[in-house]
């Protein structure tokens, strides 16, 4: 008995010796890739933490999704998010960071599901729901458009590209009214603005 006891007794001690030295390892991994991405050695960065890469580790994924983007390798970069994604279902720090990527591959059709995504997670998200509306604006999809452009509105009700974006969608959905009283508003943010004096021009 006391012999099993001294064998489980080595065991445990060994396997905590060899847990703290794989944390240790990861954490000189991190620590170096910061280094190299502070001189924008980016490859090198990647290749350090490729040495102790774990497909299951949401925090290697993420930093080599954020690497990948910085190198300019995109698509990498969108892989690993996503993985980093499916690691984290209820996180929206994943979702936000494979956005940037996205963009750069002109990916439209994935930054709206992404932006979905967050609003499933965090449905009063003011910048999810503005960019949405955006989306749908530059789509000419006015109703979906307003729909988050609303949403927005009435969580920063005098955030200034909240009301001049809120004030065309109703202007080309034919709300006259909303879209004066919205064009008036963003004047008082921003005084002379252009875009809300050619508003008001094409409605009186």
């Amino acid at each position: 008995m006391k012999l099993l006891k001294r064998s489980i007794s080595i065991v445990v001690i060994l396997t905590s010796l060899n847990l703290h030295a794989q944390d240790k390892t990861l954490m000189n991994a991190f620590s170096q890739s910061y280094d190299y991405e502070a001189i924008q050695k980016y490859d090198v960065a990647i290749s350090t933490l490729n040495a102790v890469y774990s497909p299951t580790s949401y925090e290697i994924n993420i930093r080599m999704g954020w690497l990948n983007y910085l190198a300019g390798k995109n698509k990498e970069s969108v892989t690993f998010y996503q993985k980093a994604i499916a690691l984290m279902p209820a996180a929206t720090e994943p979702l936000w960071a494979i956005i940037n990527p996205l963009t750069k591959l002109e990916n439209w059709k994935e930054i709206e599901k992404t932006y979905l995504s967050i609003l499933k997670l965090d449905s009063k998200n003011a910048t999810a729901n503005y960019n949405l509306g955006l989306i749908y604006y530059y789509r000419k999809d006015y109703v979906n458009a307003k729909k988050y452009f609303d949403t927005s509105l009435n969580l920063y009700p005098f955030g200034y590209n909240n009301m001049l974006m809120s004030a065309w969608t109703n202007y080309f959905l034919g709300n006259k009214n909303q879209a004066i009283t919205l064009f008036n508003k963003s004047l008082l943010y921003s005084p002379n603005n252009k875009s809300a004096l050619e508003g008001l021009s094409l409605i009186k």
